[in-house]
């Protein structure tokens, strides 16, 4: 699958070449607050656990990936939006209940580079009638996330719990029927 650029930004699907750029990424501590409670990931991880995650999920055909998101003027990489089904890892997935994610460095943060790159893919996945259901997860204090989610017309769906690096976390999940 192909997507064409948005008014900023060009697209592609990450592959398993890109692991120096998710290693730079999430080299950052800040970026890493709502993910790894600031611990920046290995490159070590990145090869043996985050590449090997990320190829069990892409599927060019459908628009599953990492889509890395760059600036068309100099092709700067900002960082990625993820579209997968909801539960991929969890044994109970949904292909028509597409989950959303973005992380983006700090340079491209406040400029709406996230919510348009999300937006966009959303769309055209939607053109596409790839989904029924648009839905996204976020720590609940990740008021930056949940900004983003409402920007997309997302709606609260429920609280809940989900594993993360020091065991449970309080968790909002959104939602958008497509």
């Amino acid at each position: 699958m192909i997507i064409a650029p948005s008014t900023r930004l060009k697209y592609r699907l990450m592959t398993q070449q890109d692991g120096e750029l998710l290693a730079e990424l999430d080299s950052d501590p800040v970026v890493m607050r709502y993910i790894t409670n600031g611990q920046p990931t290995s490159r070590e991880q990145i090869e043996q656990f985050y590449l090997p995650r990320l190829a069990k999920f892409t599927n060019p055909q459908q628009g599953w990936g990492l889509w890395h998101c760059s600036l068309i003027d100099d092709d700067t990489f900002l960082g990625w939006v993820l579209i997968r089904p909801m539960h991929f890892f969890d044994g109970d997935m949904d292909e028509r209940d597409l989950e959303i994610g973005w992380r983006f460095k700090q340079m491209a943060w406040g400029k709406g580079y996230a919510t348009e790159a999300a937006g966009h893919i959303a769309a055209h996945l939607a053109k596409q009638n790839k989904m029924d259901y648009l839905s996204a997860i976020a720590l609940k204090n990740n008021l930056g996330s949940i900004n983003i989610m409402k920007k997309l017309s997302m709606t609260f769906l429920k609280e809940g719990k989900h594993s993360g690096p020091d065991g449970p976390e309080d968790v909002v999940y959104y939602r958008k029927t497509v």
